[in-house]
């Protein structure tokens, strides 16, 4: 009898439902785009990570096909065994290429997701010596399971320091007589959408020998003159860095990398249990990836990147509510805080209702009491798709008691 399992599912679940924290899966029936189905609704999406409209471009669908001719769909083993085909050698030699000017001797390894990267590599450095490693308190949830794992492996000293707070991190970094230091960080944070200051976080690791690990899984494609993310953006060069993108927002594919001086790549390469022990990726999507690398750094890229900033200035222009608090965003996530788990849900239901698809953003996702709506801008909108936004909401924030 597994009674005693079932008992506690369902007060755990009651426990959500009192909470208005159940989710529920949207199945969509359409590809990425401005307006996308879900549950047989047509709806003007703000939800999607695809910034710049490229998951549905017709050269990479053409070039996934062309992919699976060339090397087969899967592939078939993990990397060391047999499954690290051309496609991926390629695309590694490409990704170490997006970095080289802001990592000497830059190498890059294509693994299967975000999560998984931050993973690999957390526990792959923490495998040298017992490290010091300083999180900002708003990292996403991958490099937080990512440092608990390597604190589980090697003892490793965690210190979380306050959102954005590098004088509280340079106490602690000052006050700390380890040799081995780590910082890590976003470079986007992914619900509040502002920018990590990665110029002063890269002078403060050079000062103290230590590593700074940067996520940049929402800059990556979005920032830059070729797209080449936030180290492009502010010109930053050194090799205390380890940067991490993934490949399925503004890439519109799958996966992820991580870029460094080829010895941390070697090391990741030798000790890292994700990479080891997962089957490669597809060498059809490493194909793909190289057609999408090829048009974000194109003509057609730039002028993606800047149809998504000029609806991003827009949108700071022009979004000016009394009741709710929108944070100052120069990337394309702009939260709107409503506050209450319920009240964010009602919100997001009527917008739906209205013909509008905007996520509500609860915990443990965000802290207690700071829901908010998560509008996510993407290329293929135009700036009547977000004057039609704006103009709902208006009505909705006035009709509010």
């Amino acid at each position: 009898m597994i009674s005693p399992w079932i008992d506690a599912l369902s007060t755990a679940n009651q426990d959500l439902m009192n909470q208005d924290l159940i989710r529920h899966l949207k199945v969509r029936s359409t590809p990425n785009a401005a307006f996308m189905t879900f549950n047989g609704l047509n709806l003007l999406s703000f939800s999607s990570n695809d910034y710049l409209g490229l998951s549905n471009h017709p050269h990479l669908i053409q070039s996934l096909a062309e992919g699976a001719k060339l090397y087969g769909v899967g592939s078939g083993a993990s990397s060391l065994i047999s499954g690290h085909t051309i496609a991926h050698q390629l695309l590694e030699y490409h990704l170490a290429q997006t970095q080289s000017k802001h990592i000497p001797d830059t190498g890059a390894c294509f693994i299967n997701s975000g999560f998984m990267a931050n993973i690999a590599l957390l526990t792959a450095l923490a495998k040298l010596s017992e490290v010091s490693i300083y999180s900002d308190s708003l990292n996403h949830a991958s490099l937080i399971d990512g440092i608990r794992m390597a604190k589980v492996q090697s003892n490793a000293k965690v210190f979380v320091y306050p959102h954005g707070d590098l004088s509280a991190l340079k106490t602690c970094l000052q006050a700390d007589k380890s040799l081995y230091k780590l910082i890590v960080t976003d470079a986007v944070f992914s619900m509040d959408g502002d920018i990590a200051d990665l110029a002063s976080l890269t002078e403060m690791a050079e000062q103290h020998q230590a590593l700074l690990y940067i996520d940049d899984a929402h800059g990556f494609g979005v920032f830059g003159n070729l797209g080449h993310g936030l180290l492009e953006y502010f010109d930053i060069c050194s090799p205390n860095i380890i940067y991490m993108a993934t490949l399925g927002k503004a890439v519109g594919v799958s996966g992820a990398f991580i870029a460094a001086s080829q010895c941390w790549i070697d090391w990741l390469i030798q000790t890292s249990r994700p990479v080891i022990f997962s089957t490669a990726p597809s060498p059809a999507i490493s194909h793909t990836i190289l057609k999408s690398l090829e048009l974000i750094e194109s003509t057609e890229g730039k002028v993606r990147r800047e149809q998504l900033h000029t609806l991003i200035r827009y949108w700071n222009t022009h979004a000016q509510f009394k009741r709710w608090i929108k944070f100052p965003s120069k990337s394309a996530i702009q939260p709107l805080m409503i506050g209450s788990n319920h009240d964010v849900l009602k919100i997001s239901k009527e917008l739906q209702d209205t013909g509008y698809w905007v996520p509500a953003i609860r915990p443990p996702t965000v802290p207690k009491d700071l829901a908010r709506l998560r509008i996510s801008l993407n290329a293929e909108h135009t700036l009547g798709h977000l004057d039609d936004l704006l103009e709902q909401l208006f009505k909705i924030e006035s009709a509010c008691r």
